[in-house]
């Protein structure tokens, strides 16, 4: 697969995370097709289109990203305002907030699950 293709592939999943609900880097990269890419998801969210919800994407201990623009404070305040409850150190709990596309990764999120 091309850099282009898993490009692609990431943008498309970040457009479908529903208001009040997140996934993580390696979430994405590997139901992208490249499960060792979480950094590369990385730097697709940081340069990637504006006008995709990446407030919706996390670290695998729910942490919020210093590189969102403006900042882990403008991201909280973005998933606050769906709903998400951002504690005082700028982590959700994944477990209430976590959206996984379909039951047909159900062996994704149990390896998920078991971090």
């Amino acid at each position: 697969m091309s850099h282009q293709q898993f490009k692609d592939r990431v943008c498309q999943l970040v457009a479908r995370i529903p208001p009040g609900k997140v996934m993580t880097y390696g979430q994405m990269a590997a139901l992208s097709g490249s499960p060792r890419s979480a950094r590369i998801v990385g730097g697709i969210a940081h340069y990637g289109d504006d006008a995709l919800p990446w407030h919706r994407v996390v670290n695998k201990r729910g942490g919020l990203a210093a590189g969102y623009p403006g900042g882990r404070r403008t991201q909280a305040m973005h998933l606050r305002a769906e709903g998400v409850e951002v504690d005082s150190s700028n982590i959700i709990k994944l477990a209430k907030y976590i959206w996984w596309p379909d039951d047909s990764q159900s062996e994704q999120k149990s390896r998920h699950d078991k971090e």
